[in-house]
């Protein structure tokens, strides 16, 4: 079936707009065919195959959608790796790095600044360390305040570094959410929040979850996710 295919085809790797990028597959015990897709950071090409799907094959497909994939990383937004003096976003805000020798290795929110000191090479490390616990802490608050306004027992909150998925609540014991949600504006990581509370009465997408949602959340839903649709891209673009 893919004698005809190119021995370059089969490489595990792309150049894309000028980068080599790997090819990851990941074998899916209910996949039924190839999915394609490129990561958000544009790091790597992601395919998930079923259990009977030949890798090569899976590669080959990738490589044949080489066009299709350029034109998804030229969507994505320039690389904007934290470094000192770079602008970070969070809660909505530009957040610019104040790298001191002489200041904590911990980074300190002080006005419109993040400050902190320590090597270079741990910076990002660090600044996504005080990131997902920043997030940590706004989405506990956030989801015990829409649980006491559904009259509900509050859920444990874990963090999620999921890809695709802003929310998930799978068995309704838990919640998880996507740390990156923090550097969105307040009332559009609120909106991610209340949806998935909504799930622990509803689990699903029907009109009395909409009319449950809409008597949690005080703001326009509809705004929130049109901001997530036009920005959403954006939250990776600080952190690998």
């Amino acid at each position: 079936m893919i004698d005809w295919l190119r021995r370059d085809m089969f490489e595990p790797e792309l150049e894309l707009r000028g980068e080599t990028v790997p090819i990851v597959l990941r074998r899916h015990p209910r996949a039924r065919r190839l999915t394609l897709r490129l990561a958000p950071d544009g790091s790597e090409v992601r395919i998930t195959l079923p259990q009977w799907a030949r890798s090569a094959e899976a590669i080959a497909f990738a490589h044949a959608r080489r066009k299709w994939l350029e034109a998804q990383m030229s969507k994505l937004p320039p690389r904007n790796a934290p470094r000192p003096g770079a602008v970070l976003q969070y809660r909505g805000t530009g957040l610019q790095i104040d790298w001191r020798e002489d200041a904590p290795r911990k980074p300190v929110l002080v006005a419109e600044t993040i400050t902190l000191g320590g090597p270079h090479h741990s910076l990002e490390a660090r600044l996504r360390r005080w990131f997902e616990q920043e997030a940590q802490a706004f989405f506990e608050q956030d989801v015990a305040h829409y649980c006491a306004k559904a009259e509900l027992a509050p859920v444990p909150v874990a963090l999620s570094r999921a890809q695709r998925r802003w929310g998930s609540c799978s068995d309704r014991q838990r919640i998880r959410l996507n740390w990156r949600l923090i550097q969105a504006p307040d009332h559009v990581r609120r909106s991610v929040v209340a949806h998935e509370v909504t799930h622990l009465v509803h689990f699903d997408h029907s009109p009395a979850f909409h009319r449950m949602l809409g008597d949690l959340f005080e703001d326009e839903i509809e705004a929130a996710d049109a901001w997530l649709k036009a920005n959403g891209r954006s939250l990776y673009a600080s952190f690998g």
